[in-house]
């Protein structure tokens, strides 16, 4: 049964488009600054249902896991004793709802001075001892501090953004989360994602326990990409326990099969996934990845038809579809498939780095070059990219 939490009269942000928010004075000190932070309103809205209880929370803890799950799993957006000393210093608890907002986000971009890093998703107290963390890590600690100062927010899921990595021919899936919270009758999203405009049209608050679903795919998806399968294993149980028709972790426990050569059980993930979500554009692609190792080409082809006649693609599927031609020796229509990746979205490292291997496998260093640079700019951290880099420096043996 779920738990219910979320607000009882919500507020889509279609019915009106995004309106400007009042600026505090605070959030213009956000916005010289040029911190990364959005919000974006929807419609006025009055009253919501209490928020999760944490007992209740713990409860559903009991009964999705396995005995002993004390030892490994926490609540991501528990306030430890050194978070909730430091919340009772620098946060009062009275005032307006706006007053107290601006005080939760002065503490954490004004005193903590919350960092972005991409990887590893942390939890509140994490994010708070460590000063940095990812989209996730910061709702967490928003959440966490919030509700210790009598406000309301929750997590919200970003449908029209997506995260995903490409990965020796299957896609990683990770969320988008952002924080929802009314203020004076009025929901807003708080966002920490850097680099990127934000304009989001399709998104839905979720429950405390689909939240913590999502937090422990995303320590899933990052052991998956350092290729930890034992850790990826054991976050991934967790997701999918938790949060069972969550379609990220079911895609990912996928991949983890697939690494583990557990190829049949793979398919079944997937074909079980896609009863659930027919449509879902990374379940169908890693299916077909499924079948192919299973020597099954004929529907795997098909499949892959499929996908293009619906014009259903991702871009990682015109990158996936560009590997395969590349690897059967067809650089033309490898590089067609890669510029249809990069028409669908510019924005993503792995399409420029699907846009360098056909160009050295060309070489077409200058070209191979370029794309190298917009990768990085766009993800210093990525691995592949970085190796491409290096090769290209040092140039041809």
């Amino acid at each position: 049964m779920p738990i219910p939490y979320l607000p009882a009269t919500r507020c889509p942000p279609e019915a009106s488009g995004p309106l400007q928010a009042p600026e505090s004075p605070f959030a213009a000190t956000l916005r010289r600054s040029g911190l990364a932070l959005t919000l974006a309103l929807g419609a006025a809205c009055t009253g919501y249902a209490p928020l999760d209880d944490r007992q209740l929370l713990i409860s559903e803890f009991d009964r999705r896991l396995e005995s002993g799950w004390r030892d490994e799993v926490v609540v991501p957006f528990a306030v430890t004793d050194d978070l909730g000393a430091a919340i009772a210093d620098r946060i009062s608890p009275v005032g307006s709802e706006t007053r107290r907002r601006d005080a939760v986000l002065d503490f954490i971009f004004g005193w903590i001075k919350l960092q972005y890093a991409p990887s590893p998703t942390r939890t509140a107290a994490e994010t708070f001892s460590e000063g940095q963390g990812n989209c996730l890590s910061f709702v967490n600690l928003f959440v966490a501090v919030g509700r210790e100062r009598r406000l309301n927010p929750f997590f919200v899921e970003v449908e029209d953004y997506q995260r995903w990595n490409y990965e020796d021919g299957v896609v990683i899936s990770r969320g988008h989360i952002v924080a929802g919270m009314y203020v004076d009758g009025e929901m807003a999203t708080y966002d920490f994602l850097p680099y990127r405009p934000k304009s989001y049209r399709d998104f839905e608050p979720i429950t405390d326990l689909a939240a913590a679903g999502h937090y422990y795919n995303n320590l899933g998806a990052e052991a998956l990409m350092r290729n930890e399968l034992d850790a990826a294993e054991k976050w991934l149980d967790i997701a999918v326990r938790l949060a069972p028709d969550f379609d990220k972790a079911i895609n990912n426990r996928g991949i983890l099969l697939l690494r583990r050569n557990r190829v049949d059980e793979a398919a079944r993930v997937y074909e079980e996934g896609l009863e659930l979500h027919p449509q879902n554009i990374p379940l169908l692609t890693n299916l077909v990845r499924s079948y192919q190792v299973q020597g099954r080409h004929g529907r795997a082809g098909e499949l892959l038809d499929v996908l293009e006649d619906l014009n259903m693609a991702s871009p990682f599927f015109y990158v996936y579809r560009g590997d395969a031609a590349l690897a059967a020796g067809d650089p033309v229509l490898a590089l067609e498939y890669m510029r249809r990746a990069f028409r669908a979205d510019s924005e993503l490292p792995e399409v420029h780095v699907g846009l360098v291997r056909v160009y050295v496998a060309t070489g077409r260093v200058r070209e191979a070059r370029h794309h190298v640079e917009r990768a990085l700019r766009l993800d210093a951290t990525h691995e592949e990219a970085r190796k491409y880099a290096a090769l290209i420096e040092r140039g041809p043996p």
